[in-house]
């Protein structure tokens, strides 16, 4: 017997303002109101579920619709969300997290980012028990059940009953599954609570997973008293047979059961439903007529923002970066990528006195303030006293409001109002896009009538029918979908069979999910080689498909049930004792420019030391990653172990190598292996380890100071980890062996000068796995040797290496690069106290000598991003794309305070940028056809970074649409000054024989925050 489809759909957008309805038919997508047949729109309620039972309600009586017709209601909302970037400790609850490795991520403990008020509100029991995987799959600790069940004593006893399991690579622990194990023992032992499974929720990113699962477990309580709110609603309208949805970040739905498990999935969907549906209304969806399978570019404009994101060819967002904040919290969960500009209908329009030397007569500016929802009594044209967009439009033509209100106004005010209105979009709308190639724009939103007519770079500009209720169309024609995210091993198959057999799961899962078999298809594949890892690939693939019309309704009672509490029983007063205790705490705000570094005579030695504080390394991990040169690897795990070392009242000190002892026994290493392993690991002690083990095999019983291996990336703050009172207590050299970062181990300005001052060294894989290598032929090989051992130990390794003298620091290594990476990272933290991260390069390059000895190469976008991995190393290459010329006020100021010798060394055209795991050169493009000019190449250093946070990208971070900045900086003459140098660390050691070094500028030795601040 066959069932008749049901067509009709309510969807629902709940907004902070309003919560919008619509009635779909999907059999009508292609008829003139794409199938809509009634909207409404009313103002959001604190119970949210009043207004979404008037929004429908209104639907249901405008259409007449029969009941029985009705074949599900789909509901965006951010109210989850909501309660945790309010930090409202009346809906969020205290959390227990086990974590599962018998040795590793203990250095970073869990909410160890958290701000400190939402870890005041979750933060209830951390524990940890064996278990874990290796990068191949393989356990590294079984699971031990006698130790979960006596943390389940420990978790009872405090009263906790929200509980997170995260396990070391759990999103690829198919076979042992081991989450799901400890997750059986809790429940059997603690019948009744809540336990949320990290590989459920989120992806590779050990930290990030985990902060993802913490949020959502302490939210479930709140997410089923919600939706058992929406369901109780759908009953008193006579919906209770009709199926509940939710509206997931990436534009796909989820059964009400599923969201009541996994409301973070819920977190972002507002953005999302507002531009599908968007798409949708203007036919310029995949089922539409209109352009077919092109990427379209959404903006929503409001009272006081606009927001605009991409939709692509596939119909759904494109996604942010890999790691995005949720209430300053960092997490990996899927999240549209979205631009947002200070304009909207209610930006206050202002006419200032240019003046000054320029003389550029009167400035009109547009925002970023804004009367907000007090527009209808405020602005000129509703009789108010406040000039603002609204009004522009209104002077210029569109009939809102009392026109006559503003019929005198100057008329180039409005031209040149409207000019800015146009540049602000356009400006906005250029960095979203990933090719110089014109692209079709969706307007919606109440604010849209103060667009133009026409923006530069836009196709076709199209305001669709029902644009104000955009969102709730989305929240309707939600999809069905499935994702897989796996790392695979291409020894015994091809690439191509493994990403084969990633698409079949994925649109497995999509049907699993309640995708009618046959309409499932795969919409996007993504391939990334693992670094220093032998033919391991991770393969991400996402499937989507029409919703099944034949599902029944489903239910949140069989989750647990909160023994009735409502939120109105909840008590208020947990929130005031959280917020007294934050109070009480010391504040992380600090005055970047009174701030000095505490730098004390040493009670033994009698020179200075530089004591390092929370402040300083925060601005060492930025100034590490810019030096880093995109590789090297995040130093985030670092600075967190760092900062709680301090926290716990440890000492970091660093000295001048001019204060070094000329008989100083020096102790030298830093992590080598894949950045891939140490986003599941953390931060933890393997180069600690092979310290002690090089230590026994030398018979050392002590040593007199410690030295970073390079610079760049988390391998250097490395040094500081263990000059730390915590582990040796021995004061950090403020110099390294590369000045950077380098691939390799052999790459240092040691092996450049001297032969055979690697061995004997030492490896050490953090789990009581140790190799030492005695004796070598050359120095290539060292690194060859034990990279090898590396992959057999876990892909990832502590190394420590010969021990060496002062004189050879002084006359081989590259000074006072701690004190470089510092100031870096002190104006990283200078432009955005200042609010001028739009400058930060030009700060830096002041910082670091001026412009003879660092240059801004570039200024543009990513457009193309290609990545491969040759031998363990991670090989691709970077286009920017040049983008239009900076606003007027911008080039103004920075030329102003810096001078003119700080534009970029190129302009127009392209630069592509090639790395092996660290960047290689930048050649300049001017058009597609001439050939490449080469203005920066190693050993000197090339540093990208995100124009909009200040700081630096890595290799990892590369993706389409950032706008960056390009740094260049001249290397150390320990490089450049000899052939040698220039055969190790040279475009030739990078297969690029070809390319002949030309030095950026002149070397100027960065200044010893030791010295200056004795």
């Amino acid at each position: 017997m066959t069932i008749p489809q049901k067509t009709i759909r309510i969807g629902v957008d709940v907004g902070g303002t309003n919560t919008d309805s619509v009635l779909l038919d999907t059999q009508a997508l292609h008829s003139t109101t794409r199938g809509v047949i009634a909207h409404h729109k009313t103002a959001t309620t604190p119970n949210v579920t009043d207004g979404i039972e008037t929004a429908v309600l209104a639907v249901l009586q405008q259409s007449a619709i029969p009941l029985d017709s009705i074949a599900c209601l789909i509901v965006g909302t951010t109210h989850f969300i909501n309660a945790v970037v309010e930090h409202d400790a009346r809906r969020l609850s205290k959390v227990a997290v086990i974590r599962l490795s018998k040795s590793f991520t203990r250095e970073v403990p869990p909410f160890s980012d958290f701000p400190m008020e939402l870890k005041e509100i979750m933060n209830g029991y951390c524990a940890y028990v064996d278990g874990g995987l290796h990068i191949d799959g393989s356990q590294e600790a079984p699971v031990d059940e006698n130790q979960v069940v006596r943390e389940c004593r420990a978790i009872k006893e405090r009263g906790i009953t929200s509980i997170v399991v995260a396990g070391v690579y759990s999103p690829i622990d198919d076979h042992h599954q081991q989450e799901s194990k400890v997750r059986e023992i809790i429940l059997r032992e603690l019948p009744g609570v809540d336990v949320v499974c990290s590989h459920q929720v989120s992806n590779i990113g050990f930290l990030e997973r985990e902060n993802a699962s913490i949020l959502n477990a302490s939210i479930l309580k709140f997410a089923r008293r919600t939706i058992r709110g929406f369901k109780s609603a759908m009953r008193r309208l006579n919906l209770q047979a009709c199926p509940l949805y939710l509206t997931q970040n990436d534009g796909t739905l989820v059964d009400a059961t599923s969201a009541a498990r996994l409301p973070i999935r819920t977190f972002s969907s507002g953005a999302t439903n507002s531009m599908r549906g968007a798409a949708y209304l203007g036919g310029l969806d995949n089922g539409g007529k209109g352009e077919g399978r092109t990427s379209t570019i959404v903006v929503d404009i409001g009272g006081t923002t606009t927001d605009v994101g991409v939709l692509l060819p596939s119909g759904f967002p494109r996604q942010a970066s890999a790691y995005v904040t949720v209430a300053g919290v960092r997490i990996n969960y899927s999240m549209p990528h979205l631009e947002s500009i200070g304009l909207g209908g209610g930006s206050i329009v202002r006419v200032q006195d240019g003046g000054g030397e320029s003389n550029r007569g009167p400035i009109t500016t547009v925002g970023p303030d804004s009367v907000g929802h007090f527009l209808t009594t405020e602005a000129k044209v509703f009789g108010g006293e406040v000039l603002t967009a609204t009004d522009i439009t209104v002077a210029a033509g569109t009939p809102l409001g009392n026109p006559s209100l503003v019929r005198d106004l100057d008329q180039t005010i409005v031209e040149h109002a409207q000019a800015r209105v146009k540049a602000l979009l356009e400006g906005v709308i250029d960095i979203m896009k990933t090719s110089p190639e014109p692209l079709p724009v969706l307007l919606v939103g109440g604010g849209s009538i103060i667009a133009p007519t026409n923006l530069a770079g836009v196709s076709k500009l199209i305001c669709p029918p029902f644009h104000d209720v955009a969102n709730a169309v989305g929240a309707a024609i939600s999809k069905v979908g499935g994702t897989v995210d796996l790392i695979q091993n291409t020894a015994e198959q091809t690439l191509a069979s493994a990403v084969e057999r990633a698409k079949e799961m994925a649109l497995s899962r999509a049907v699993a999910n309640g995708a009618r078999k046959g309409s499932a298809e795969v919409v996007e594949v993504e391939t990334i080689p693992l670094q220093y890892v032998a033919n391991q690939v991770r393969i991400i693939v996402k499937a989507v498909g029409e919703l099944d019309g034949i599902s029944e309704g489903n239910d949140v009672d069989e989750e647990p049930v909160d023994a009735g509490v409502e939120e109105a029983d909840l008590v208020p007063e947990r929130r005031k004792a959280v917020k007294a205790q934050v109070k009480d705490m010391p504040s992380a705000a600090v005055d970047v420019d009174a701030y000095h570094p505490r730098v004390l005579t040493s009670k033994t030695s009698r020179h200075p030391e530089w004591i390092v504080s929370e402040v300083d390394v925060a601005w060492l991990a930025d100034g590490c990653y810019v030096l880093g040169c995109a590789g090297g690897g995040s130093p985030f795990p670092e600075y967190i172990q760092l900062r709680d070392q301090l926290r716990q009242g440890h000492t970091i000190r660093i000295i001048d190598a001019s204060h070094l002892h000329p008989d100083a026994n020096i102790y030298w290493g830093g992590h080598m292996g894949s950045p891939a392993v140490s986003v599941e690991r953390l931060a933890a002690n393997e180069t600690i380890d092979a310290i002690r083990e090089l230590m026994d095999y030398l018979r050392h019983d002590s040593f007199d100071a410690v030295m970073g291996l390079e610079i760049g990336g988390a391998n250097g703050l490395q040094p500081l980890l263990l000059g730390s009172t915590k582990f040796f207590d021995r004061p950090v050299i403020d110099a390294d062996w590369m000045g950077r970062a380098y691939p390799t181990y052999w790459q240092t300005t040691l092996c450049v000068h001297e032969t055979g001052q690697l061995v004997p060294c030492a490896i050490a894989s953090g789990d009581g796995k140790h190799i030492l290598m005695t004796k070598t032929t050359d120095d290539e090989i060292v690194d060859r040797a034990l990279r090898a051992s590396c992959s057999e130990m876990g892909s990832r390794v502590g190394m420590a290496a010969k021990p060496t003298t002062t004189d050879r620091v002084r006359n081989y290594g590259v000074m006072n690069t701690l004190s470089l990476a510092w100031r870096i990272g002190r104006c990283i933290a200078r432009a955005k106290a200042r609010n001028t991260l739009n400058r930060v390069a030009e700060q830096i390059v002041d910082e670091i000598g001026g412009t003879k000895s660092a240059k801004i190469l570039f200024r543009g976008k990513i457009v193309a991003v290609e990545r491969r991995l040759i031998k363990g190393h991670s090989y691709g290459e970077i286009t920017i794309q040049q983008l239009p010329e900076e606003d007027e006020e911008d080039r103004g100021s920075s030329v102003a305070a810096y001078g003119s010798g700080y534009e970029p060394v190129v302009t127009g055209g392209q630069l592509k940028i090639p790395f092996k795991n660290e960047n290689i050169y930048a050649a300049h493009h001017p058009s597609p056809t001439s050939p490449p000019r080469y203005i920066a190449m190693v050993p000197d250093l090339i540093s990208v970074l995100d124009s909009q946070s200040g700081k630096a990208l890595g290799v990892p971070e590369f993706r389409y649409g950032l706008k960056v900045t390009v740094l260049g900086i001249t290397c150390s003459p320990r490089w450049s000054a000899t052939k040698r140098g220039l055969e190790i660390g040279g475009t030739g050691a990078f297969g690029y024989p070809d390319i002949g070094y030309v030095p950026l500028g002149v070397f100027v030795e960065p200044k010893s925050v030791v010295l200056e601040y004795a």
